[in-house]
């Protein structure tokens, strides 16, 4: 049986530790409660100043960025991309993505669909962060 949908409102400042958790150096805030996914998934995520993410990918989920604050780059199957305020990226399945920050914060509007969870459809090139089980792991890896 379907999950039936609810209207969602989140405010700015609502979040709370309830809400964020830190997988390596994301800062990631779930925006759908896990209770009322439908066919996404949505996260406000921050990535602090000089840092670099893991790599990794999603086998099944298409993924949405929309960088709402800072800048850095992005390194899309290879390829560095530079991100500012208002930038947009669309990552079919199997794109392998990273992340790296300079002076300032990189903040981005997160969207799976089908939803994608940290313990679900995520899977790392390298070493797998702090934060996210082995289990996500590439398996050739």
């Amino acid at each position: 049986m379907a999950k039936s949908l609810s209207l969602l409102y989140v405010a700015a400042d609502a979040g709370g530790s309830d809400t964020r958790r830190q997988l390596g150096p994301y800062e990631i805030e779930t925006l759908i409660p896990p209770a009322q996914e439908g066919a996404l998934t949505a996260y406000r995520v921050r990535i602090e100043p000089e840092q670099a993410t893991s790599i990794s990918y999603h086998r099944m989920a298409e993924e949405l960025y929309y960088v709402l604050e800072g800048e850095g780059m992005a390194l899309l199957d290879g390829v560095p991309h530079s991100l500012r305020q208002g930038d947009f990226l669309r990552l079919p399945p199997g794109t392998t993505h990273g992340f790296v920050t300079g002076g300032s914060p990189l903040v981005m509007l997160d969207i799976h669909a089908p939803g994608s969870r940290p313990d679900h459809d995520v899977f790392f090139v390298g070493e797998t962060p702090p934060g996210f089980s082995a289990a996500e792991k590439n398996p050739s890896d």
